[in-house]
């Protein structure tokens, strides 16, 4: 296992700029570089698309090549810049990619990264993208790094390290105080309180979790909730395909401020298509809840007046419990209709994993719109 101080004051060393969307693999690395760098050495990015293209930026204005964080699963959004940007048929801009090789074979995870830990080097492959996998050796770490770094300088093209589960020792950074007294668990159950003949589509990670959760505990079925696992920034689309073939349901989007931030231009086509049984709800917490707690930028950019502004009827925010009792009148609100909930951060350490499949949620979901 890395000493990740030790391999991330090294990387500091060779590169001036990193940017990315936070993994749980690399948790440890993410905290290090968020804790010690300023904010104009290192920036989340809102997916990994928009990552690659602040690195290129960095590359063109420095001549440096940057660093680039990543889940495998964020590939799919890395891979239009890297093929069409980056590529030595295009510009040719180097980038060294840190990729955290979940659902990689024979490791058991879970099932949305199956399929994406199978492809994962053989994608590098096909895009032409040169990797190895980094040892959790440090004194062989260390050899392929300056090897990568001779890559990228000499040849001028992406480089990619793919990254195994418990590479890094554990790092923690400091974590910002919560921006509301709400627990998130706390505001889906009363979400679901208020909302017995809606059906429900919830983001990827703990919401989910704790929705799957709530209806355990409460002895409730489970048909009328889609409960998304991956698919990051897209449960809100989901949502909304359901509510324009089923007008005669509510639909309620349980949405993340990273899921939220990751494919934001979604929320104008909800806006445009004004659906009248549309609910899309934001837990708002400011951070990357599932993978460390690295920062959003969720609380300022004020999601509940980017939605009345484009054209949501009804947009309001919730900061505390006396608020969140009201939220049956929201629900019934001139649709579609936006609510940012703001909660705090974490969640139950008991907190279990639904027991269903996948497959098995779509077709009791299906059923029961049926």
């Amino acid at each position: 296992m890395i000493n990740t101080e030790k391999f991330a004051q090294l990387l500091t060393e060779k590169f001036d700029f990193f940017t990315g969307v936070p993994d749980s693999l690399l948790k440890s690395l993410c905290a290090y570089f968020t804790a010690k760098l300023s904010k104009d050495k290192h920036i989340i990015a809102v997916n990994e698309g928009n990552a690659i293209a602040l690195a290129a930026g960095h590359f063109l204005a420095s001549g440096k090549p940057a660093l680039v964080y990543m889940q495998n699963s964020g590939m799919g959004n890395a891979l239009n810049p890297l093929i069409s940007l980056n590529n030595p048929k295009v510009y040719s801009i180097p980038v060294l990619l840190l990729i955290g090789w979940r659902g990689e074979p024979n490791v058991k995870d879970e099932p949305q990264h199956i399929k994406q830990g199978e492809i994962t080097t053989n994608l590098l492959e096909c895009v032409g993208i040169k990797y190895e996998i980094l040892s959790d050796n440090f004194d062989t770490a260390f050899r392929q790094l300056e090897n990568a770094q001779q890559y990228l300088l000499k040849k001028s093209v992406p480089y990619a390290f793919v990254i195994k589960k418990d590479s890094f020792a554990q790092y923690k950074m400091s974590q910002a105080a919560d921006i509301s007294e709400i627990p998130r668990e706390q505001a889906i159950e009363k979400i679901v309180e208020n909302a017995k003949d809606s059906v429900f589509v919830s983001t990827t990670g703990m919401i989910s979790r704790e929705l799957f959760e709530i209806r355990e505990r409460n002895k409730q079925s489970h048909k009328q909730d889609f409960l998304t696992v991956g698919s990051m920034g897209h449960s809100s689309s989901i949502a909304l395909g359901i509510a324009l073939g089923k007008e005669d349901k509510r639909v309620i989007c349980l949405d993340g401020d990273g899921a939220a931030l990751m494919h934001l231009g979604a929320l104008t086509i909800i806006a445009d298509r004004q659906p009248k049984n549309f609910v899309h709800i934001v837990l708002n917490n400011a951070a990357h809840d599932s993978v460390g707690g690295q920062p959003t930028v969720a609380l300022n950019a004020n999601l509940f007046k980017i939605a009345k502004s484009i054209g949501y009827r009804t947009a309001i925010r919730i900061n505390n419990i006396e608020e969140l009792n009201k939220i049956g009148k929201y629900l019934n609100s001139e649709s579609p209709v936006f609510i940012e909930i703001l909660v705090k951060k974490g969640a139950r350490k008991d907190l279990g994993r639904p027991n269903q499949s996948p497959i098995e949620c779509k077709i009791n979901f299906m059923e029961n719109l049926k």
